[in-house]
């Protein structure tokens, strides 16, 4: 039976539609907030799907064009792949839900959100999160839920609950929290140098709504909610576990742990993986599921040392940060490089500069956001874990991490009119062991300030990890976790920041959340690690951003002019802009508000081009001495040329002190001369002369 449901939300109403469409999926909420419409299914197979040793989850945000009014662009005319912003949204609807569901539960399940109307003034990304949610709880997927989530954005130093699509660009904070009955469980956030405390008190404020929204989505469920069905437990036997014991005690798998080497670690699982082999040679099902009995059994055994012993793998104190070391200038004739090294992880960052005209463009849902001037781009590929695959190009996680470290240096990067150029930094994984996108943060804070790039403070990352035990109060917070420490963790908490305040976080957890002390700890703790990773490893490679460019790097010289005469340099079809590009070799960018960028590598042909656009837009008045090259002679005079598509004549009386019968007595095609406006002559023409001003013919 067809039921809506309605709740007051930030001032404005969410109302949800159950049974209304999409019936044949396991869930379905059909969502409007304003005029923003998101249609969220959720559905599973019947099986699990064999061969795995991961849940499946896969989530969708799919943004449909004629939400916003526009028609694709294109040759096919329709939606292609997913844009980054799907992408990314995509990820902030699955951290938090994945840990919801069962452990061993191994059936395909897909969350779907059809992005079907955008109101500016309701984000369709908070809809979909909130949409995903309740399509699960709803149905009979297996899910432990319900979970809420709320985005709070601060403008004029207040906070908003929910902001529009303008609050969000233009505000101090983006900040989306997640929430379960007691605790938080996912945070995401930009943040323009926020302090700590600011920040933690928006992630409560934030917490508090979502727990009206839980109630909300209770009263749905409780009406609406279909019984949870059966699912086949892809569970570890406990008789294997004792025997895997048996064969290795636990202070056996201790020693093979505790190493600072990835590589010695690998090597004596795998020694004791073959022991097991051979054990358990006469029985398929223990075999099958062997790799994940190891896993599990190592994951353990490291959990248990943190926890009880406060040991870690690699033998460093819970608060210590790996060997550091941090260079600039690694790779030649490139506008700006930097290395950044954490222990066995790290990261070759690239800067390029480039005009503004190359600034990447946009097509997407939202309207005001047409380009994209500082692009961070992170590469992951198989060496940099020791494995072999082929490249496929980047995958949510690459598209995710480039993101999390180009949010993170935004709130530092002057703006247009202090640097006016299009910037773009690539992120190199040359070796990965744990949390390569803080250490990409840092690599392309320096990176930046080595290509001249005046950014306003410098940013750097660190992540803190948590191990928990059977009570809230029994955990131990990590910080730098090494990726051993991330996979059998709890929490992966990443902080970018400045020495004033908080510039980005991302949250990953596989628990049911966080109590406050935790978080308000893992803040606090990654705050001082960024602070000594700045002082004792980036300031001494870079202090501050070099003063200029680099002399591979185009330099870009900027006037204003008045926005009405863009159409005289720019001239009829391009004409005299092109000319100008012709002569000098530069690139030119001309904005709607009169702003004109002229870039290239020779400091002599930006200037003469700057002339030309001078000359252009300066009205020839009395008494202005200029230099033309002449175009064309007459017999009543000569025409000069001042710049592309700006002419003027001096008249043969005009040319020289004494008289002359013909122009070509004393001027040739191509001869550059100086003359002085005279002004205007009787029929309104503008007049010019020679002989009453110095004269220095310079001929071709």
């Amino acid at each position: 039976m067809y039921k809506s449901y309605e709740m007051e939300l930030a001032g404005r109403t969410l109302k949800v539609d159950i049974n209304r469409v999409g019936k044949q999926a396991n869930g379905c909420a059909f969502m409007h907030y304003g005029d923003t419409v998101v249609l969220c299914t959720a559905t599973a197979s019947e099986k699990p799907r064999e061969g795995i040793d991961f849940f499946p989850l896969s989530v969708e945000y799919e943004e449909k064009m004629y939400a916003v009014g526009k028609i694709p662009g294109g040759f096919n005319k329709r939606e292609g792949k997913a844009s980054e912003n799907a992408i990314l949204t995509s990820r902030v609807i699955d951290r938090p839900m994945r840990p919801l569901f069962p452990k061993d539960y191994r059936n395909d399940v897909t969350l779907n959100n059809l992005v079907m109307s955008v109101d500016p003034g309701c984000r369709p990304e908070l809809v979909a999160m909130i949409g995903a949610a309740i399509a699960t709880c709803i149905s009979d997927i297996p899910f432990d839920g319900p979970c809420a989530m709320t985005q709070m954005g601060i403008v004029d130093g207040e906070f908003v609950v929910n902001p529009s699509q303008e609050q969000w660009k233009s505000g101090d904070l983006n900040l989306t929290v997640a929430s379960t009955r007691e605790k938080v469980i996912m945070i995401e956030a930009g943040a323009n140098e926020i302090p700590e405390a600011k920040m933690i008190e928006a992630i409560y404020k934030a917490h508090e709504i979502n727990q009206t929204i839980i109630a909300f989505i209770d009263r749905i469920v409780a009406e609406c909610g279909r019984p949870k069905h059966e699912y086949t437990s892809c569970a570890i036997p406990q008789e294997m576990f004792d025997e895997m014991k048996r064969l290795v005690p636990p202070e056996e798998m201790e020693v093979a742990v505790f190493t600072d080497d990835k590589q010695t670690r690998e090597e004596n699982i795998r020694n004791i993986t073959a022991k097991l082999e051979e054990a358990f040679a006469g029985n398929e099902a223990w075999l099958a599921v062997l790799g994940e009995a190891v896993y599990q059994y190592e994951k353990k055994t490291v959990r248990k040392m943190i926890l009880k012993d406060h040991k870690r793998p690699d033998g460093r104190e819970i608060t210590q940060i790996r060997p550091l070391a941090a260079e600039v200038d690694i790779i030649p004739r490139v506008h700006g490089s930097a290395m950044f090294t954490r222990g066995q992880t790290q990261i070759c960052n690239v800067c390029t500069l480039a005009p503004l005209s190359e600034q990447q463009k946009l097509d997407g849902l939202d309207e005001n956001e047409v380009s994209k001037r500082y692009m961070h781009h992170y590469n992951f590929p198989s060496y940099s874990v020791g494995e072999t695959k082929p490249s496929r190009g980047p995958g949510r996680r690459e598209i995710g991490h480039g993101a999390l470290a180009e949010r993170a240096l935004i709130p530092v990067l002057p703006s247009e009119e202090e640097f006016p150029y299009a910037i773009r930094t690539v992120s190199e994984t040359f070796e990965s062991n744990g949390s390569t996108s803080m250490a990409s943060t840092c690599a392309s804070c320096m990176s930046l300030m080595a290509a001249g790039v005046p950014i306003k403070k410098m940013v750097a990352g660190i992540s803190c990890g948590l191990v928990t035990g059977e009570t809230d109060e029994d955990f131990v917070l990590l910080t730098d976790i090494q990726g051993l420490e991330d996979f059998f963790g709890d929490m992966d908490f990443k902080v970018t920041g400045t020495t004033e305040g908080i510039t980005a976080i991302q949250m990953d957890i596989k628990i049911h959340g966080l109590t406050r002390p935790i978080v308000e700890g893992a803040i606090a703790r990654c705050r001082d690690a960024r602070l000594f990773i700045m002082d004792n490893c980036m300031k001494p490679a870079i202090s501050a951003p070099r003063p200029e460019v680099g002399s591979f790097a185009p330099k870009i010289i900027s006037i204003q002019i008045d926005p009405e005469r863009i159409g005289d340099v720019v001239g009829q079809r391009g004409k005299t802009i092109n000319e100008i590009i012709a002569r000098t070799g530069v690139k030119i960018d001309i904005t709607d508000d009169g702003n004109v960028s002229v870039c290239g590598t020779d400091k002599e042909m930006m200037d003469k081009a700057i002339e030309m656009i001078k000359m252009i837009v300066t009205d020839f008045e009395e008494g202005q001495i200029f230099q033309g090259r002449v175009v064309s002679i007459k017999e009543f005079g000569a025409f000069l040329e001042f710049a592309p598509g700006k002419e003027g004549m001096v008249h043969i009386s005009k040319i020289a002190r004494e008289r002359i019968n013909r122009v070509e007595d004393v001027l040739t095609l191509g001869d550059v001369v100086t003359v002085v406006c005279l002004g205007k002559d009787r029929m309104g023409r503008i007049s010019f002369s020679m002989k009453d001003v110095a004269q220095d013919i310079k001929r071709k």
